[in-house]
């Protein structure tokens, strides 16, 4: 979504503003991009004076477009969708589950958003297969990558130093310690390296509420060469000092859209392993920008590992692979003159 304002920012005539519905910005970023930012807190959570509130700021702003994020943010939407003639665009698929429970909370929301949507967006085809969303008015637009991210990154010596890394090789991962995230395959491809080899350190990087249970599957006499940095501001830096970018996803319970990980790792130019399934086979070509490999599998996780750290050729050509085809199919230009285009269509569908 940041990224997306970035590139409607230089669009004349666009104005935007940005409703939150809760009073926490994990992208401090976001207070310099000259934007109105309204928050509306749910306390109780299920507080309908929350509809109200959303009406009385569309109905001051009078959008020509309200673009939700989420099912909840849609159904927010609705009164002002409907007594304010705007158009809805709606946002919120960013995940492809591999197995969809029809009581799943989630594909009920969308689903009963999708009756007063005028367009639904998926960042990939997977996710709109997934939640069945109706083809007529359903596009795929993957997410963009800004290059000016990596403009001014910091220097890997500093962060080496910084983690204490002395190993000739680092391994990475980013993404919340939840049960989706399947760190446990991380960390048990990273024990089973560790016994072999003592010139890798692997970089856990994020934060959740099972960071400290995943902490405990690295055996005390490894624990110097697995890192939990914990939530980081400049992750563009720590991608930059990784030799491969790992994503292993939990299929039982979550299927991954257009991952931003994989997205952050290509781009700067590293080999990815990923978990199969879902939009990362959309982004991911395996055994060209790295490889792509079953779930739960750390085994198999290790061996490719193993694979790209002995042939440091492949690894290169993997991630110059790799960064060219987030340069081509997911930049951020891209993506937002896909959303413009979808935004006028809206607005005058006969142009």
């Amino acid at each position: 979504m940041i990224e997306l304002i970035k590139g409607l920012s230089s669009i004349p005539n666009m104005h935007i503003e940005l409703v939150l519905f809760k009073n926490l910005i994990e992208y401090p970023e976001v207070y310099s991009m000259g934007i109105p930012i309204h928050i509306i807190e749910r306390k109780p959570k299920r507080n309908p004076i929350t509809f109200l509130k959303v009406y009385r700021i569309c109905k001051q702003v009078r959008p020509d477009i309200l673009h939700t994020w989420s099912s909840m943010s849609a159904i927010f939407a609705f009164p002002a969708v409907m007594l304010l003639n705007a158009k809805l665009l709606n946002g919120n698929i960013a995940k492809a589950p591999n197995k969809p429970s029809i009581w799943d909370k989630d594909l009920l929301r969308a689903k009963l958003t999708f009756l007063f949507s005028d367009i639904i967006v998926g960042n990939s085809n997977a996710g709109l297969k997934a939640y069945g969303a109706p083809k007529v008015k359903s596009v795929c637009i993957h997410n963009g990558f800004d290059f000016k991210r990596i403009e001014n990154i910091e220097d890997p010596k500093l962060i080496l130093k910084n983690y204490k890394i002395s190993t000739d090789f680092v391994i990475g991962k980013i993404a919340a310690f939840e049960n989706r995230k399947d760190y446990e395959t991380f960390i048990g491809a990273a024990n089973r390296i560790n016994q072999i080899r003592d010139d890798v350190t692997f970089m856990a990087v994020g934060d959740g509420q099972l960071l400290q249970s995943i902490k405990n599957l690295v055996p005390e006499r490894m624990k110097d060469k697995v890192i939990f940095t914990g939530p980081v501001l400049n992750v563009e830096s720590i991608i930059n000092i990784f030799d491969t970018g790992i994503l292993s996803t939990n299929k039982d319970v979550h299927g991954e859209g257009i991952s931003n990980s994989i997205m952050e790792y290509m781009a700067m130019g590293k080999p990815v392993i990923a978990t199969e399934g879902g939009g990362t086979s959309e982004i991911v070509i395996d055994g060209q920008t790295g490889f792509v490999i079953p779930p739960k599998s750390p085994g198999v996780l290790a061996d490719k590992i193993l694979e790209l750290l002995d042939n440091r050729q492949m690894a290169n050509q993997f991630g110059s692979a790799g960064q060219q085809r987030i340069r081509i199919h997911f930049n951020q230009k891209k993506m937002t003159q896909s959303y413009l285009k979808l935004y006028k269509k809206l607005i005058d569908p006969v142009s």
